[in-house]
């Protein structure tokens, strides 16, 4: 019997009883990318307790702007799932809260996401914990690996192996291409290319992002194994414009052999092309090994969210980690962030989930306070690097393309520090 029944229904908040935690109602926000999971999750929690959590879901192409808005007018909302990439930004402005202690006395919290925690934590302190997690993996056509003579259940492991099979789906002609990619869209490259990079040894940034390391040899022999592609005619022209709209669609229409993707492609696939049959693996590196983009969502609390609200804030943090939370989550659309219940949380789903689970368990997040400026702008230094360098015509180009970009780079690096 809890204490609302033996009061017989008197409203608790007006009485004053020592000890006696009061019920909380605390706002949350989730970018739209998270409107099939978010409102699930929500609602039975709200449903297990008094306490509250009032769901606003922002356009996903708004949040950040919205978010940093209402923080400087004192509008924020008492928590907030922010993409996992924007927390060190916020949390160098002072507007989130430090959550080091509770989530460090979680029992799993050596089970928690690796790349999230990573990206959640700024000048030693955890600002961010995560939340829903997408990962980015390789996808190929079973169909047309079949026509094309090869194994419809063999995938590539390095780049060679990638280089043949697209070389091979592309020999059946009837614009059938073997390789595709967004080759203008900076997010759509930091998912699914860098992997490649961080496979082979790699890296971007260091010294939690105060460097850049853009003129490195594994990004110039990542980005000649795209371009050697683009060159020989692999790779449709369509792709040097694309600023993403095709990202998915591409491999969907049926006539790409393989395409880096995230895990978000298998429900999609499974949904609206069931007739096309098609294999998720790991990305690889240019001899082996491979990584990952651990994408999804941290979430953060707000610098100036009342103390009283933190014990209801938590328990939906504790509730979204819980073998039901992360069940809810999983079969609506995101990976499990715990691995410890990674296997429970995705009985019975589509066992390619396992496989994009597995790779983000071992994903990396590219750490910097100033990363819209860096990779998601229109304009920005990464992609201007890579649509520059991916289609040019000499590999003096690539060079001058590389140079620029690690030059500029740094210098918006160093200037917000």
């Amino acid at each position: 019997m809890n204490i609302r029944t033996f009061l017989g229904g008197v409203a608790i908040a007006a009485i004053a009883l020592p000890g006696l935690a009061q019920a909380e109602t605390f706002s949350l926000w989730v970018r739209s990318d998270g409107s099939e999971f978010m409102p699930k999750l929500v609602d039975a929690f709200n449903a297990k307790g008094e306490d509250k959590a009032e769901l606003q879901i922002v356009p996903v192409n708004e949040l950040v702007q919205k978010y940093a808005i209402a923080a400087a007018g004192g509008s924020e909302p008492d928590a907030l799932s922010l993409d996992l990439i924007y927390t060190p930004s916020f949390a160098q402005a002072g507007q989130l809260k430090d959550m080091t202690e509770f989530a460090k006395s979680l029992p799993y919290y050596d089970h928690l996401s690796k790349a999230h925690l990573t990206v959640g934590t700024y000048d030693g302190k955890i600002y961010g914990m995560p939340f829903s997690a997408d990962a980015s993996v390789l996808v190929w056509n079973k169909n047309l690996f079949e026509e094309a003579g090869l194994d419809p259940d063999k995938a590539p492991t390095n780049w060679a192996e990638v280089r043949e099979d697209a070389e091979a789906v592309s020999a059946l002609g009837d614009e059938t291409y073997g390789f595709y990619f967004s080759g203008n869209c900076g997010g759509c490259n930091i998912f699914t290319f860098m992997p490649l990079v961080w496979a082979s040894g790699g890296a971007l940034f260091e010294d939690e992002g105060a460097k850049a390391t853009v003129t490195t040899p594994q990004m110039k022999d990542a980005i000649e194994f795209y371009r050697g592609m683009v060159e020989d005619g692999l790779v449709p022209a369509g792709s040097q414009t694309d600023s993403g709209s095709n990202f998915f669609a591409a491999f969907a229409g049926g006539n790409i052999g393989l395409t880096p993707s995230g895990s978000f492609a298998i429900g999609a696939l499974n949904n609206q092309y069931p007739d096309l049959e098609y294999g998720v693996t790991y990305l690889p590196g240019k001899d082996g090994d491979w990584s990952s983009f651990a994408g999804g969502d941290n979430i953060v609390v707000s610098a100036k969210t009342e103390e009283e609200k933190m014990p209801a804030i938590q328990a939906f943090i504790e509730f979204a980690y819980s073998p039901e939370g992360q069940k809810i989550l999983a079969q609506n659309g995101s990976l499990p962030v715990r691995d410890d219940v990674a296997e429970q949380a995705l009985e019975g789903l589509d066992a390619r989930y396992m496989i994009a689970a597995e790779a983000m368990a071992k994903g990396k997040t590219p750490y910097s306070p100033v990363f819209n400026d860096l990779i998601n702008s229109l304009n920005g230094p990464w992609i201007t690097m890579l649509n520059r360098a991916f289609f040019a015509d000499s590999e003096d180009e690539v060079d001058d393309a590389m140079a620029e970009a690690q030059d500029e780079m740094q210098s918006i690096i160093d200037s917000s520090r």
